[in-house]
């Protein structure tokens, strides 16, 4: 286990060995669990998402892309907003791409490029209440606010808006890149790191447009699990405002991570952590562990921490990530 020195009040490793972090599972769906998310998944599906593409922002040619503002419609009547990336020599496009962000929210897509596979197109939401281009009236936009708006009940708790979210910008990317709907184009990717990885779980069961995923160091997973255990991310706030709100241990059941992962059979490359202040760890294997699909696995000494083996670290999970989306999306119509 890594042995990090650091200034926390409590172990971010929990006491979990690697081989007992393996051993997480999911907590059971409550009945009607597939249902609600078929039933969220076809709404976000009517919408049409509009899109609304402004004037290039960025060009690097280093990455090869041209970077764009957009703004699309999603569940609910509202409107947010994102980046699209495309090509910067005109090449036609063979790849499309929905990536996530973190809960500190989104300003500049520049930490998401260069993107996974060359010739790739993507849209880089920010999701209702975060992020430059999501902010809304009445959504908190700062994570430990954000992730208790409408918690008190199923139905109106954010994180099935912010899935839905996704969705439509799956939508807007496909109307926006027609060619990514044609007939043989493979299906779309998704990446989603912390926040946007504990989305993505969410998101993919029920979506078929999407061919392969990547989670990295995912969050939302085993909540019974999580409200034990204390943290510097947003469980943190989840865990305070449930000690006065106990009923919100219902409402979770419908947004645990882990528990949709029992659902998806897209192939995904997972990236948990053995150690991470912010998501805690036992909760990031229960994802990984209750994926019903293929998937590869790819062990992070820390997430959310930065440690001097953080750069080299990632650079070989970025490698990891072009092989594998090279291999499931070229190989999709085998699936």
């Amino acid at each position: 286990m890594p042995g990090f020195v650091h200034e926390y009040p409590f172990d971010p490793a929990y006491g979990y060995t690697p081989a007992r972090l393996l051993g997480v599972s999911a907590p059971p769906a409550p009945a009607g669990f597939d249902a609600f998310w078929r039933a969220r998944y076809a709404a976000a599906r009517a919408v049409a998402p509009e899109p609304r593409v402004g004037p290039v922002e960025v060009e690097d040619e280093r990455d090869g892309v041209r970077v764009r503002r957009v703004t699309y419609a999603s569940t609910g009547g509202i409107r947010t907003g994102g980046w699209l990336v495309l090509p910067a020599d005109g090449r036609a496009v063979t790849h499309g791409f929905v990536i996530g962000h973190g809960y500190g929210g989104r300003d500049t897509p520049a930490p998401e490029l260069p993107l996974p596979l060359a010739g790739a197109a993507a849209l880089l939401p920010c999701v209702r209440g975060m992020g430059a281009l999501g902010r809304l009236p009445g959504i908190p936009d700062t994570a430990d606010a954000h992730v208790l708006h409408g918690i008190s009940a199923r139905d109106t708790y954010v994180l099935g808006d912010c899935v839905a979210d996704l969705w439509c910008a799956a939508s807007a990317l496909l109307e926006l890149v027609p060619e990514l709907a044609g007939p043989g184009a493979p299906r779309l990717g998704y990446v989603g790191e912390s926040f946007g990885g504990g989305l993505g779980a969410l998101a993919l069961p029920w979506d078929e447009r999407f061919g392969a995923a990547q989670l990295t160091v995912p969050t939302f997973g085993n909540h019974p699990l999580r409200l034990t255990l204390p943290c510097v991310g947003s469980g943190e706030a989840v865990r305070a405002h449930r000690a006065g709100h106990p009923g919100v241990t219902e409402v979770l059941r419908w947004y645990d991570a882990a528990t949709a992962a029992t659902r998806l059979r897209t192939p995904t490359l997972v990236a948990p952590a053995l150690f991470d202040p912010a998501v805690p760890p036992p909760g990031q294997f229960a994802v990984c562990n209750a994926l019903a699909g293929p998937r590869e696995l790819h062990v992070l000494t820390a997430g959310h921490f930065e440690h001097p083996g953080t750069r080299s670290e990632y650079a070989a999970l970025d490698a990891a990530r072009r092989r594998f989306f090279a291999t499931w999306l070229v190989a999709d119509e085998k699936l």
